[in-house]
C-alpha cells in the first residue's frame, strides 16, 4: 500500500471516530433531556393533581403525599412549600383585607349580623344597592379551626349585579331555604318597603314556599306563583324588560340602574325571582325562556336565584354548592375553599320581620291615593318637547304614569258604563293640565254621549272659572255627528299647518319644530272624543269623511304632536273599522277598564279581573306584557276636579280665553254669538238663520245683495224652530241699518205664532226702524203696494210671511183685470232683491212652496232652511243633488246657492222668550 492510500485511510478512521464520538454526546443529551422533560411532566401532572386535590387533603391522600426518595414528589412539593410560605408572608393581612372589601361593599344588613336588624324596617329610598349579600364565612386555611384573624366573611353579589345558582345536596332543602330566606330578608330588610318585590315559583309546592313570608305575600312585597305556570311569569318578565328597556333607551340609558341614577330617585322596585326546580332539566320551551329572560333582566332590575335548575342562564350569574346542611363551596371563593353558611335566622323572628316590613309598606301605601296624589307640587313646571307623562293612579302606593309622545301617540280607552271611564279621563286631564302649562297643552273635549261630563270645564252660572289648557268643550253631541268631524277637519287642518312649519323650518318633529321656531305657538293637541263610535253610527257620508280624516290624523298626527285619547263603552261594534286597522294600530296606549272588551289583545284578560275603580294602563299595543294595574283616585264627584281647575284658573286666566262650548241640547242664543257681536252697519247686510257646527263659534247667514233669487224659505212644519230662523233673521238685520234705511213687513197667518210675531214687531220698532204688522186679509194689498215700488231704490224692505201656505187660497183668487195676490208674490220673488226688497218666508210643506213659486220658480229661492222635511223633497231647492236628510228635533239644514256647494246642518238659535 502506498504512502497515500494509507494516509487517505487515516483521514477516513479519524472521521469515522469523530463521528462516534458526536453520536454519543448526541445520544446522551437527548437521554438527559428525555430524563428532565419526563421529571418535568411528572412534577407537573403531581402538582396539578395535588392542586386539584387540595394541599391539605393531598397529605392524606397515600398516590400523592409526599413520598420520601421519590425526586418528584420531593421536588413538588418543595415547591409547593415554597410557594404556600410565600402567600403566608403575602397573605398575612389578606383576611383583614377581605373582611374590610365585604364590610365596605355589604354595609347594614347585606352583611351585618341579624341581631344588628332583624325586625326593623328599612329605610333606604333604593337608588343604589350593595354590591354583595353576606351568605357565610370561610377561613383562609381552609380548615374549620382557622384563627379569627385567618377567617372572613362570604358575600355574594345579587341585584343589578348578578343571578344567583344553588345547587343542593341530598337532604339539604331546609338549608337552601334557610339561605334564600336569609338573603331574600337582608335584601327586604335594607330598603323602604315597595322598593324590593319577590316573586316565588317551586316547581313541587302550590303555596308554601318560605311560609315565615306569609305577611308578606299578602302585599305586592312577595308574590307566589302557580308551579305548573311558569310560562306566565316568565312572560310578565319578558313584558317587564321590554317596557324598561324601550323606557331607558328613550331615554339614552343602557340599563334601569342608569336611568335611575340619572333621575336621582327609584323609578322601578327591584324583582327577585326565586324559582326552585327539581334537579332535572325543563322543558326545552321554558328553558330557552328562562335563558332569554335572564340575558336582559339584570339590566331591567331584575335578579333570578335558581335552585336545583340545571340550565346555563345567560349574563353574570354566582353559584354556591351545598355540601352538606353547613358548608357550600361558593364561586367567589373557589373550589378550595369552604365557606361556613349563616346559621338559619329564627322562624319566629323572619315571621315578625315580615310582618313588621308588610306593616310599613300598607302604611306606606296609605290605602287608596287621592286625586290631590296626582297633583305635583308646583303646577306647569313641565315642558311638553318631548312627550306628555303624568300619573293616573296607583300601584299598591306607586304611582302609574300614562305617557302620551312619539313613541305612544294616542290612546284608547274602553270600559262599560259604570265602569269609571270618566273618572279616568278627569285623572288623566287633572294630571295633564297641572303638569303642563296652556302653552305646553291644548285640550279638545268632545263627549258624544247624553251627559255634561266635560261642562264642569267651561265657565258656568255656579263656577265662573274654566279649565285654561281647553279650547273646545263639546258635550251632548250625541246626534251631532257633524260636529265631531268639525273636530276631525279641524285637526287635519292644524295638522297641514304644522307640516308646512315644519317642511319651512327644514325639520319632520314637534320637537325639532319647537327647537327651530322658538317664538312660535306649538303646544301638543290631545283631542279627547268620548264615545267616539257615535261618529260612524251611519254608512252615510259623515261616516266615510270621519273614518278618512281619523286614520290621516292618527298616521302622521304623532310627528307634530296632535294626539287622540278614543275612549268607548265597547268598541266590539264599530263597523266602519273592519278591515281597516289604520287607527287602532296607532292607538298603541291602551287603558281597559274593568270588564271592557277588545280594547287589548285577545288572549289579555286583565280587565276581565281588574277590581272596581281600577284600569288595566297599557302602552305596548294591549298584550299582556305591558300591563300595569292601577288604582285611579276619585276624580270626577263634585268638587273634587273643581280646587284644582280653580287655582289653575287663577294661575293662566289671564293670558288664556274661556273655551268655546258646545251643548248639543241647548239652543244657542242669537246676542251671544260671536257673528252676532260682529255684525256692524255701513257693510253688505248678512241676515243670521243659525249656529254652524263648528270648532269655531260661526254663523249661518244670507247675503242680501241687490241680486235676483236672495230670498230665504224655511220649509216644514216645526213652528219653534221656523219661528226662530225668521226672528234670528230680521233681528241680525236690523243691527245692520241705520234707522230709516230698512222697513220690515211682517204678516202672520198661523195664530199660535202671532204672539211671537207681534213681539218681534214690537222689539223693531223700538229699536228705531220702520215695521209693520199687516193682518192676513189684508196681505194681498199690501203685496201689491210693495210690488207698486219696487222701481223707488230708496228704502230696503225685508217681508216676513209666517206661514205662507195658508194664504195661498185667498192669494190664489184673482179678480178680472187684476193679478191675483200669488202672481204679486211670485213677481216680488223674482224682481223685489234686485230692488231691495227680499222675502223671508215660512212654508209647512215643500208641495205649498211648489204651488207658490210655480213653473220654474226654484231658482228664486236663494237660501235654504229645511226642518222636519225629509231629504229626498229637497233636490229642486239644492241645485238638484241627492240630499241625504233625515229630520232631527232642534236642527236645520241649511243651504245657500251662493256659497254651499252642498247643504250642511245648523242649529236655529233660541226664540228670546227662551233666552233666560
Amino acid at each position: 500500500m502506498g504512502k497515500k492510500a494509507r494516509q487517505q485511510r487515516g483521514r477516513v478512521l479519524a472521521a469515522l471516530d469523530e463521528l462516534r464520538t458526536r453520536i454519543g454526546l448526541a445520544m446522551g443529551a437527548a437521554r438527559n433531556a428525555r430524563a428532565e422533560a419526563e421529571f418535568e411532566l411528572a412534577t407537573l401532572e403531581l402538582e396539578r393533581a395535588i392542586v386539584t386535590e387540595g394541599y391539605d387533603r393531598a397529605l392524606l391522600d397515600p398516590s400523592l403525599a409526599p413520598r420520601p426518595g421519590d425526586p418528584v414528589s420531593t421536588a413538588v412539593w418543595r415547591r409547593l412549600e415554597q410557594v404556600r410560605a410565600a402567600f403566608g408572608q403575602e397573605w398575612a393581612d389578606g383576611p383583614a383585607r377581605l373582611r374590610s372589601l365585604v364590610a365596605a361593599s355589604a354595609p347594614g344588613p347585606a352583611g351585618e349580623p341579624p341581631g344588628r336588624w332583624l325586625g326593623r324596617v328599612g329605610t333606604d329610598k333604593g337608588l343604589t344597592a350593595p354590591a354583595l349579600w353576606r351568605i357565610g364565612s370561610c377561613s383562609a386555611s381552609g380548615t374549620k379551626d382557622g384563627s379569627d384573624d385567618d377567617a372572613f366573611d362570604v358575600a355574594v353579589p345579587l341585584l343589578d349585579e348578578s343571578h344567583l345558582s344553588i345547587t343542593s345536596a341530598p337532604g339539604t332543602r331546609h338549608a337552601v331555604d334557610a339561605l334564600v330566606e336569609s338573603l331574600l330578608m337582608r335584601v327586604l330588610s335594607t330598603f323602604e318597603p315597595g322598593a324590593v318585590r319577590v316573586h316565588l315559583w317551586d316547581i313541587g309546592q302550590l303555596t308554601a314556599v318560605l311560609p315565615n313570608f306569609y305577611a308578606l305575600s299578602r302585599t305586592s312585597a312577595v308574590t307566589v306563583h302557580d308551579p305548573t305556570r311558569l310560562v306566565d311569569l316568565l312572560d310578565e318578565f319578558s313584558g317587564h324588560i321590554r317596557r324598561i328597556h324601550a323606557d331607558a333607551l328613550q331615554g339614552g340609558h343602557p340599563s334601569l340602574r342608569a336611568m335611575r341614577e340619572a333621575a336621582g330617585k327609584r323609578i322601578e322596585p327591584w324583582r327577585i325571582a326565586v324559582l326552585y326546580g327539581s334537579g332535572e332539566e325543563l322543558e326545552p320551551e321554558q328553558r330557552r325562556d328562562l335563558k332569554r329572560v335572564a340575558s336582559g333582566a339584570l339590566d331591567a332590575g331584575i335578579s333570578l336565584i335558581l335552585v336545583d335548575v340545571p340550565t346555563v342562564l345567560g349574563g353574570s350569574v354566582e353559584t354556591i354548592s351545598l355540601r352538606d346542611e353547613r358548608t357550600a363551596y361558593c364561586g367567589m371563593t373557589g373550589p378550595d375553599l369552604v365557606v361556613d353558611l349563616d346559621p338559619p335566622l329564627p322562624g319566629a323572628q323572619v315571621s315578625a320581620a315580615a310582618g313588621a316590613i308588610a306593616k310599613a309598606l300598607v302604611a306606606k301605601q296609605g290605602g287608596p291615593r287621592g286625586f290631590t296624589d296626582l297633583v305635583p307640587p308646583e303646577l306647569g313646571k313641565e315642558r311638553s318637547t318631548e312627550e306628555l307623562r303624568t300619573p293616573v293612579g296607583f300601584d299598591e302606593g306607586d304611582p302609574v304614569e300614562v305617557v302620551i309622545g312619539d313613541a305612544t301617540p294616542h290612546a284608547l280607552i274602553g270600559g262599560p258604563s259604570g265602569s269609571g271611564k270618566t273618572n279616568f279621563l278627569y285623572a288623566l286631564l287633572g294630571g295633564l293640565a297641572a303638569r303642563y302649562s296652556p302653552d305646553e297643552l291644548a285640550l279638545y273635549l268632545l263627549d258624544f254621549k247624553e251627559g255634561v261630563s266635560f261642562a264642569g270645564l267651561a265657565p258656568g252660572r255656579k263656577d265662573e272659572s274654566w279649565l285654561p289648557h281647553a279650547r273646545l268643550i263639546g258635550v251632548n253631541v250625541n246626534t251631532d255627528r257633524e260636529f265631531g268631524l268639525a273636530l276631525l277637519r279641524f285637526l287635519a287642518d292644524e295638522l297641514r299647518r304644522r307640516s308646512a312649519a315644519a317642511k319651512e323650518h327644514e325639520v319632520t318633529t314637534l320637537a325639532e319644530l319647537r327647537a327651530a321656531d322658538p317664538g312660535g305657538s306649538w303646544p301638543r293637541i290631545v283631542a279627547v272624543i268620548d264615545e267616539f263610535q257615535y261618529l260612524f253610527a251611519g254608512r252615510d257620508s259623515v261616516t266615510a269623511l270621519a273614518t278618512s280624516l281619523l286614520e290621516d290624523i292618527a298616521r302622521r298626527g304623532r310627528s307634530q304632536g296632535i294626539h287622540l285619547v278614543l275612549a268607548s263603552q265597547d268598541v266590539a261594534g264599530i263597523e266602519a273599522f273592519w278591515g281597516k286597522p289604520a287607527v287602532f294600530e296607532q292607538c298603541t296606549l291602551r287603558i281597559a277598564m274593568p270588564k271592557a272588551r277588545r280594547v287589548l289583545t285577545e288572549t289579555n284578560q286583565a280587565a276581565v279581573t281588574a277590581p272596581r275603580w281600577h284600569a288595566v294602563i297599557n302602552h305596548d299595543s294591549g298584550v299582556s306584557h305591558g300591563n300595569r294595574v292601577a288604582h285611579i283616585p276619585d276624580a270626577s264627584s263634585p268638587g273634587v276636579f273643581a280646587r284644582l281647575q280653580r287655582s289653575l284658573w287663577e294661575r293662566y286666566a289671564s293670558g288664556h280665553g274661556s273655551p268655546r262650548l258646545f251643548d248639543g241640547a241647548v239652543a244657542p242664543v242669537l246676542i251671544e254669538s260671536a257673528a252676532y257681536v260682529e255684525l256692524a252697519e255701513g257693510v253688505r247686510p248678512r241676515a243670521l238663520v243659525g249656529q254652524a257646527i263648528a270648532v269655531s263659534d260661526m254663523a249661518f247667514g244670507v247675503e242680501l245683495p241687490r241680486a235676483p233669487g236672495r230670498n230665504l224659505a224655511v220649509l216644514g212644519a216645526a213652528q219653534r224652530p221656523a219661528m226662530s230662523i225668521l226672528d234670528s233673521a230680521a233681528r241680525s238685520l236690523a243691527q245692520q241699518f241705520r234707522q230709516g234705511e230698512v222697513e220690515f213687513v211682517a204678516c202672520c197667518l198661523v195664530d199660535s205664532c202671532a204672539p211671537t210675531v207681534a213681539r218681534l214687531t214690537d222689539q223693531l220698532q223700538r229699536d228705531g226702524h220702520k215695521a209693520e204688522l199687516v193682518p192676513g186679509d189684508e196681505l194681498g194689498e199690501r203685496l201689491a203696494a210693495v210690488h207698486a215700488e219696487l222701481n223707488d231704490d230708496g228704502t230696503s224692505r225685508v217681508l216676513l210671511l209666517y206661514g205662507v201656505d195658508a194664504a195661498l187660497p185667498t192669494l190664489e183668487r184673482k179678480e178680472p183685470g187684476k193679478q191675483s195676490g200669488l202672481d204679486v208674490l211670485r213677481a216680488i220673488l223674482k224682481q223685489g232683491p234686485a230692488h231691495g226688497v227680499h222675502v223671508f218666508g215660512w212654508w209647512r210643506a215643500v208641495a205649498r212652496l211648489k204651488d207658490t213659486l210655480g213653473f220654474g220658480g226654484t231658482e228664486d229661492i236663494g237660501a235654504l232652511a229645511a226642518l222636519d222635511v225629509q231629504g229626498s223633497d229637497l233636490g229642486p231647492f239644492c241645485a238638484g243633488q241627492v240630499v241625504h236628510w233625515s229630520p232631527r228635533p232642534g236642527r236645520a239644514l241649511f243651504f245657500d246657492r251662493t256659497t254651499h256647494s252642498a247643504p250642511e246642518v245648523m242649529i236655529p238659535y233660541a226664540l228670546p222668550e227662551e233666552e233666560s
